[in-house]
Parts: C-alpha cells; sequence; structure tokens
C-alpha cells in the first residue's frame, strides 16, 4: 500500500467531521428535554451514562437544574438550532464540492440565520446566569461569552467576504465559524473519553481540563482545512511578510516570558492546577510544532503565500500567553476573581482569540493585495487573484 495522498487525508478528515455532526445533532436537539419535561428523552445523557457511569452525568445534572430552569426557553432554542446546525454544515460542504452554488447560497443563508438565532438564545443565558453559577465556574462562563462573539463575528465577516467577492475569506471565516460550533460536540467527546486518562474526576473538572485547549484545537483545525484548500503558491499583490523575522523572533520572546510565568504561576496550585497547565501545555506543543513546521516547509518549496499564512498564525500562537497573561489580572479586578480561575479563565481564551485575529490579518492581508493590484492593473473585482477555485468557497 502506498502513502497515503494529502487527498486521502481531506477526505477522511471530512468523513470523519461530518459523522461526528450527524451523529451529535440528535444529542443537541434532546439535550435539555428532561428540565422541560422531566424523564423525556435525553440521547446524550442515555450515552454518558453508560460510557462513563450514572452517578458521573447525575452529579453533573444536579447543579444544572436552577440555572437552566429559569432561562430554559432561550436555551432549548440553542440546543434545537444547534442540532440543525451540526447538519447543515455537512450540507454545505456538499454542495460547494458539488458546485451547486445556487444551493449552497441558499442553504448558506439558512446556516447564518440559524446561526444568529442560536447565538441569541445562548446570549439570553448567559446574561441571565451570573459567571459562578455556570457549569464547572467562572472559567466557563468567559469562555462560553468568547466563543459566542467569535461566532458572530466569524459568520458576519463570512458573509461580507462573500458579499465582497473574496470566496477564499468567506472560505476561512465559515471554516472558523464551524469550528467554533464544533466546540460543542468535541466538548462531549473529552467528557466521554478523558475518564479513562484521568478515572474519578467529576464531569466538571473533566470540562475544566478540556476548556484549555479546545479554543484552540477547533481555531487550528479551521487553519488547517483552509490551508488544504488553498493550494495557492502566490498571491499576487502580496510580497514581503507582515511577520518579518524581527516580529516573529520578538513574539517568540515575548510568548516565552508569559509561558513562564504561567508555568510559575501555576507551580503554587496542586494536583488539579497541573492538570489545567498539562491540558493547556501539550496541545500548544503541538499546534507550535505543525505551524513552525508548514512555515520551513511553505519557505523550502517556494509558496510564498503559505509561508505567509503560516507565520501570520504562527505569530498569533507566539503572543496567545501573552494575552492570556494580560488578561488574568483585568478577570481578577473585573469579575471579582481569584488568582487560580482568572488565570484558567485567560489559558482557555488566549488561542482562539488571537486566531480570530489572525485570520482577520489575513483578510486584510488578501484585501490589500487585491487593492494594490487593482491600482496597478486597472483590473475589476471579478479578475482579482483572490477568486479561488474552492470545494467550499
Amino acid at each position: 500500500m502506498g502513502r497515503p495522498t494529502s487527498s486521502t487525508w481531506r477526505r477522511g478528515a471530512t468523513i470523519a467531521v461530518t459523522v461526528m455532526c450527524v451523529a451529535y445533532a440528535p444529542v443537541a436537539m434532546t439535550e435539555l428535554w428532561p428540565y422541560a419535561s422531566p424523564g423525556a428523552p435525553a440521547f446524550g445523557e442515555w450515552l454518558m451514562s453508560r460510557l462513563v457511569s450514572p452517578s458521573y452525568v447525575a452529579d453533573a445534572l444536579a447543579t444544572r437544574i436552577g440555572p437552566y430552569r429559569h432561562s430554559l426557553v432561550p436555551m432549548i432554542v440553542h440546543s434545537m438550532l444547534g442540532g440543525l446546525l451540526m447538519l447543515l454544515g455537512p450540507a454545505q460542504w456538499l454542495t460547494a464540492a458539488r458546485r451547486r452554488m445556487r444551493l449552497h447560497r441558499v442553504l448558506g443563508v439558512v446556516f447564518a440565520v440559524t446561526v444568529y438565532a442560536s447565538m441569541a438564545g445562548a446570549g439570553l443565558y448567559l446574561a441571565r446566569t451570573a459567571p459562578e453559577d455556570a457549569f464547572s465556574g467562572a472559567a466557563f462562563w468567559i469562555v462560553l461569552a468568547t466563543i459566542l462573539v467569535g461566532t458572530v463575528m466569524s459568520v458576519t465577516f463570512g458573509i461580507l467576504s462573500a458579499v465582497g467577492g473574496f470566496p477564499d475569506l468567506h472560505q476561512r471565516w465559515m471554516l472558523l465559524c464551524y469550528g467554533f460550533l464544533l466546540t460543542a460536540p468535541l466538548l462531549r467527546l473529552e467528557w466521554g473519553g478523558l475518564p479513562v486518562l484521568m478515572p474519578g474526576l467529576s464531569m466538571a473538572e473533566i470540562n475544566q481540563v478540556a476548556i484549555m485547549h479546545l479554543g484552540s484545537v477547533v481555531a487550528f483545525g479551521a487553519l488547517i482545512a483552509s490551508r488544504s484548500l488553498d493550494r495557492r503558491a502566490r498571491v499576487d499583490g502580496v510580497s514581503g511578510s507582515w511577520a518579518p523575522l524581527p516580529v516573529l523572533a520578538a513574539a517568540h520572546l515575548a510568548g516565552a516570558a508569559a509561558l513562564a510565568w504561567i508555568v510559575y504561576s501555576y507551580l503554587d496550585f496542586d494536583a488539579a492546577g497541573h492538570r489545567l497547565l498539562a491540558g493547556y501545555l501539550l496541545p500548544y506543543a503541538v499546534t507550535y510544532a505543525v505551524m513552525a513546521g508548514g512555515a520551513r516547509r511553505a519557505a523550502r518549496q517556494g509558496r510564498t503565500w503559505a509561508r505567509e499564512e503560516w507565520r501570520l498564525h504562527l505569530t498569533a500562537l507566539c503572543l496567545a500567553p501573552v494575552l492570556s497573561a494580560g488578561a488574568t489580572p483585568v478577570f481578577e479586578r473585573t469579575l471579582g476573581l481569584d488568582h487560580h480561575t482568572a488565570l484558567a479563565a485567560g489559558l482557555a481564551i488566549g488561542c482562539g482569540v488571537l486566531a480570530t485575529t489572525a485570520t482577520a490579518v489575513v483578510s486584510l492581508r488578501v484585501m490589500y493585495a487585491r487593492e494594490l493590484r487593482k491600482r496597478s492593473t486597472g483590473d475589476s473585482p471579478a479578475a482579482s487573484p483572490s477568486r479561488i477555485s474552492s470545494p467550499v468557497s
């Protein structure tokens, strides 16, 4: 057997994500039914009880009755529409891959409206729930709020990119949007899988470990998908780099200093704090290695556009610990959190926020390149080099 090709990996990843989304849809749609009607079926609760234990699930749900019931209608709207989004995402990939563009646009409108409505339900729940009353505490409330903002921003920028004639940017923003949505099924997978590695922990404690890296994982996945779909070696109008070596070196130094402070801060914590630190550092190291390797490989192959995108995201990844360290005292003072909780919240949102920022910088890079080309050649926007042929354009 030969070595798997890149197209084989893409096809396998697409199938895996599609299966996960389709399987999670009924779980999301029924998750809150028992709160509205005790005894109603909830597939996720039933499955988790058998994967781990009934007490593992019962202990977690017991603390949710009060916070969920006073926001039950918005939460049911959020979860029902969230399940629908799990189905609309694969439908979008399929229609784009088969070039059914009229259907793709219709489904895109439905997808965007559903995202806004679902996030409105989540926003009402967060507005009515004190941070300390969120599942596993204030850090999770901050993560949920950040994901909500990131989801709404990314779908909005995706729409604007499509309207403005930037299908490559539309592709990137919509992949990032769906990545944020995938935090829900991925979190459930960690609820079921991490107890094997960390036996004896409650679901709330597992949740605290999971949020340390979920934001970075989904943003990283969106970047990998974008890079695999964009095969351009270069983009007309893009020359030099917005992340030259001095900037990249400065970002590395700042990030290393912030990471050292974060590790030092966790030395005073108990085993629970060390678990959170490991849950952050290990995925961070893997992400860094892949990004740095991608940038070097693109440079060796002379693919200047791929190198630029990798380097912009690598710079953002290096600065993520800086943002996390800076957010910690802000959370302490504005929300009255203890240092441990504030630091966990800062770590949980840093990589996702900076990945979104990097996507915005990439977008500005492409738009600036098109503007330069228009000024130098007089080409119309329709002839822009940013218009690429892509399965999800």
